[in-house]
């Protein structure tokens, strides 16, 4: 940290932090409103970034204060990609929503003109991005992304940092849906401390983590082997070893022990065709306990179709289902919608 008392007085300040940490130093500086949007995050050495700021921040850390740091930011895609020359009609084809993740830009690129010049007009946007991922659908048994490098270095590995946790990924070979983002943070404030949960379709720990972190004891399953270990590596990141119980398995093989042991207060299906495995759901869930059911629904059966999909499960093992709660948390699809199902089990 700098003492200089000239650089605290002046208005263009900007702190230095490394690399890894500079989404995280983002979210805290905005948490403190001291984070300064007007200007870029620019490169400081080969190992950091400097992030403009309105003031030197008191409860965020970062290496040193420095000034004049930061050109005044052009605050939208359109904006960078006109600077480039696009024309209005170009610019009405390029991609209108990506996600930042960690230090990849993760983008939809549509139909759009000359992707590269995309990737590199979000590069310079994202001043604390490294590469721009053009994301082309998910496919296979372990929904596997298919991606495309348009800018940047290329490293496709990040930690990511959201509502507090970390998740480290490849965006390459993992999926990870920016619209998830409120439903993961949401089973982080559902759970209660020490509940018994089966996370059934875990992934990388999307909701497991938030949950553990939360105090809740999670056994989480996940085949993939990809994804496994990058979960395993999360649970290490996030602190939370103690409370969580990975298992490299199909589902189904898993919950007849877990039965056995103790059955789940809460029971989570983060999958789209998590009605499939109801049976097992439910075997593992205790009476009175809260089943979270995730599903790819055409419009119009939403919510019927997973609703009944659930009772008709329910009925089959002779107990009933108190709806508490229906979601939609994106589009999936055109059409289609990606909803939640929430319900006490008897």
């Amino acid at each position: 940290m700098s003492d200089d008392p000239e650089a605290a007085n002046d208005q263009q300040l900007a702190v230095v932090v490394a690399k890894p940490r500079s989404q995280v130093a983002i979210e805290s500086l905005r948490a403190e409103g001291v984070y300064d949007d007007t200007r870029s995050v620019t490169e400081w050495t080969a190992d950091s970034v400097a992030i403009p700021v309105t003031v030197p921040p008191q409860e965020t850390q970062f290496r040193e204060v420095v000034r004049q740091v930061g050109e005044r930011r052009l605050r939208t895609l359109d904006d960078h990609l006109r600077e480039r020359g696009w024309s209005a009609e170009e610019i009405d084809a390029a991609p209108s929503s990506w996600a930042v993740l960690g230090s990849v830009v993760l983008v939809d690129i549509g139909d759009s003109p000359r992707p590269a010049e995309v990737g590199e007009a979000l590069l310079a946007l994202h001043g604390e991005a490294g590469t721009v991922l053009a994301r082309h659908g998910i496919s296979g048994e372990h929904r596997e992304p298919s991606v495309e490098v348009i800018a940047g270095d290329g490293d496709t590995e990040t930690v990511h940092t959201e509502h507090g946790t970390r998740y480290a990924m490849d965006l390459a070979e993992v999926m990870f849906s920016p619209g998830n983002k409120a439903e993961r943070a949401r089973m982080g404030d559902v759970v209660d401390p020490d509940e018994r949960v089966l996370d059934m379709f875990a992934g990388i720990g999307y909701f497991t983590l938030p949950m553990a972190r939360a105090g809740a004891h999670v056994t989480a399953v996940e085949r993939n082997p990809t994804s496994f270990r990058f979960l395993v590596e999360n649970v290490m990141l996030n602190d939370v070893d103690e409370r969580v119980h990975p298992y490299r398995a199909d589902c189904r093989d898993v919950t007849p022990g877990f039965a056995n042991e103790g059955q789940a207060d809460r029971v989570v299906m983060g999958y789209y065709e998590a009605h499939e495995y109801l049976d097992s759901a439910l075997d593992a869930l205790a009476p009175g306990g809260v089943l979270h059911m995730h599903e790819a629904t055409p419009d119009s059966l939403v919510f019927d179709r997973p609703i009944e999909r659930l009772e008709a499960a329910a009925a089959e093992a002779n107990r009933t289902v108190e709806v508490l709660d229906t979601r939609r948390v994106k589009e999936y699809s055109e059409g289609v919608a990606h909803v939640v199902v929430d319900a006490q089990v008897q």
